[in-house]
Order: structure tokens, then sequence, then C-alpha cells
């Protein structure tokens, strides 16, 4: 993802069972397909991270984790602004967790491991710094596995409205409307999203403007302003298919976090 990565380091079966990186950055980064032979587990505490994994493209965001089993190609790239990291584990130790790609829904005990883990200065693993490791890899072996945190299709034209939407969840245009900005018809457009990301579009769009509003309520703005800066007509309407799509309102979401 652009951070400062030892390449010989992720490919390497010697040193520790775990290490972790972590960066913050202003400008937008990107990384070319490649793979490794440690397992990766990447996440940010600010920004959406995009992934492009064989089987398609996730938007992630903030409060999830992609988990990259041992020799998994990828390609990844930071919107904006971003407070990213990573840790690496050693093929070894990935007998027992994910074999597929996966998101997690990280938490705040995972993140401070991570964390806690880039913070390590070369050398050799002590008591202190196993237990540490320990606890990174029953995280990822027990935290709850969910779906993409926002498939994109890959048909180039569909991908191109699912970018723009993206960028301005705001947006209001109709399917029709975006169908003729794309140069494809309605049906084609509407029958991508269903085959390709298992949403219909109306319901593709809300959940971008759902995992937008996550990262801004991590960001502390207020529950009013994220409504109407996501095209909401009242904050109640927010609230309430927040809390159907969540199972908590903004707020407590808020407070969790």
């Amino acid at each position: 993802m652009g951070l400062q990565i030892d390449l010989d380091a992720t490919n390497s079966a010697d040193g520790p069972v775990v290490f972790a990186i972590a960066a913050a950055g202003v400008e937008e980064l990107s990384s070319e397909a490649h793979r490794h032979a440690r397992g990766q587990l990447v996440g940010s505490q600010r920004g959406l991270l995009t992934f492009g994994l064989e089987d398609g493209l996730w938007v992630v965001s903030a409060i999830h984790a992609v988990w990259l089993p041992p020799h998994q190609w990828h390609s990844g790239r930071a919107h904006g602004p971003f407070h990213g990291w990573s840790a690496y584990v050693a093929e070894s130790a990935c007998h027992d967790l994910p074999s597929r790609p996966c998101t997690l829904r990280s938490s705040a005990l995972l993140r401070e491991a991570v964390l806690r883990a880039s913070t390590w200065p070369p050398g050799p693993m002590d008591a202190a710094r196993t237990r540490i490791a320990e606890l990174i890899l029953d995280e990822i072996r027990t935290l709850p596995v969910e779906p993409p945190g926002l498939p994109l299709p890959r048909d180039a034209r569909a991908q191109r409205v699912a970018r723009a939407l993206i960028a301005d969840p705001a947006d209001t245009r109709e399917l029709e409307q975006w169908a003729a900005w794309a140069s494809l018809s309605a049906r084609t457009l509407s029958r991508r999203f269903v085959a390709e990301t298992g949403f219909n579009f109306t319901a593709w769009r809300q959940r971008a403007r759902l995992l937008k509003s996550l990262e801004m309520l991590a960001a502390g703005v207020p529950v009013g302003t994220i409504a109407l800066d996501l095209g909401y007509a009242t904050a109640s309407a927010f609230i309430g298919l927040f809390k159907r799509t969540f199972g908590e309102t903004p707020a407590v979401y808020r407070t969790r976090l």
C-alpha cells in the first residue's frame, strides 16, 4: 500500500512469527498486483482501502480489516488521506487461519496490538512480544468474517459508475441517468450490479453511503451533517437505515468505536 515494506521480510520464513508496520499519509497510494509468502492482515484507522483480488475488487472501510493468506495475488489502493497498518504472519503460523481472503470486523484490541507490534525494533521475540503476536493470531482466528465491505462490479462501464458513487455518495442521479452517463442500457447496468456484486443498484448505493458514514462517524462528524452530506432527506431517515443495517444507532456505534 505504499508503506515502507521490507519485501524480503514478507517472503521470508525466518524472523518473528508476526511483524507489523503502520504509517499515515495525505496522498493516494497504490500498489500493483503482487503476492508474498507471508499472510497479511491489513486495515486502516482512517480512509477507505480498495483491494484487487483474483475474483474481484473490494472496498473496505476503516472498521474492517482484510486477511490475505500466503501467496495470494492482490493489489491495493488508499483513497485520499489515510492511517494504515499491516501485520505479516509467517506461513507456518497460518495453518489454522482463514484459507481464503476475507473481510474481518476489526476490533480495538486487534488494532492496538498491531500498532504496538509496529513499534518493535528488529530483534528476537521475547516473552512480551510473543504474547502480543499470539493475541494478533487469536483475533484473526476468532473475529467475525463479513462479506466484502463493498464489492465492485467487474464490467468496466458499471465499475465506472460504482467508482463515481464512491467518490460522491450523495449524488442523486437515478439508475437510468447513470446508465446513460456510462453509455449502456439501464437494464444492463442493473443486471451487472446484481450479477457481479450481489446487490441491486439501489442496495449497493445505500451500502456505499453507509460505509462512508462509518468513516465519518470515526472522524467525529455530527450525525446530522453526515445525513445531509450523504444525500439523506432527514437525519432520522439516515439513523433508521443505519440501525436496520448495523443493529444500533450511529451514536451508539460511535461510542463503541
